[in-house]
């Protein structure tokens, strides 16, 4: 049995993109979107449901500022008081998982897909989703950019305007671009 380009998506394998049952998925999305980021102003309450309608998860007094983008919406599971400030942008061609009370600032580009580095390959115009995990109690600022595949540890906190290209562990606070540890993590 042939498996679908979106069971190959799923499961972390090369796809392709333009297939038409991805096309399907990124045009709801798209529909869903333009009905979310129009909900600007409205009730916490409304735009809170509005969101479970398309993402995997929402946790209680989960909070998405409009406009937001992203790619499917069921990738992401957001756990419960997590805040992501207006203008933020989710690759989600993976699973993004995002701890319990979890601040994002403005601009933040959370990428899970990948392309192949074979140019051959890449040139097919297969490429691939490598899931983000994204911590309890992480501090991410504004501008910041998490690529494919990075894990940030809980209580861990990304300067703004930083490039996260590797895991962050636990407690450690990352500047620059790339991102890399700094001192210890300020408690005041």
């Amino acid at each position: 049995m042939t498996r679908s380009e979106k069971d190959k998506m799923a499961a972390g394998e090369l796809y392709h993109p333009s297939a038409p049952e991805l096309q399907v998925e990124l045009e709801a999305c798209a529909a869903w979107l333009a009905r979310y980021n129009a909900a600007i102003g409205e009730p916490a309450a409304a735009w809170h449901a509005l969101a479970a309608e398309r993402l995997g998860a929402v946790g209680e007094g989960a909070m998405l500022r409009p406009p937001f983008y992203c790619d499917y919406g069921f990738n992401i599971h957001l756990g419960t008081g997590v805040f992501l400030n207006y203008n933020c942008v989710i690759l989600d061609t993976a699973r993004v998982t995002i701890g319990d009370d979890t601040r994002i600032g403005p601009a933040v580009q959370i990428y899970t897909a990948d392309h192949p580095r074979e140019p051959d390959v890449r040139r097919s115009g297969l490429e691939r989703g490598v899931p983000v995990t994204i911590g309890r109690n992480v501090w991410i600022g504004g501008g910041a950019i998490v690529l494919p595949g990075v894990t940030i540890g809980d209580d861990a906190i990304v300067g703004a305007g930083s490039v996260v290209t590797r895991d962050v562990p636990a407690g450690a606070t990352v500047v620059g671009n790339p991102a890399r540890a700094v001192g210890k993590k300020d408690n005041g």
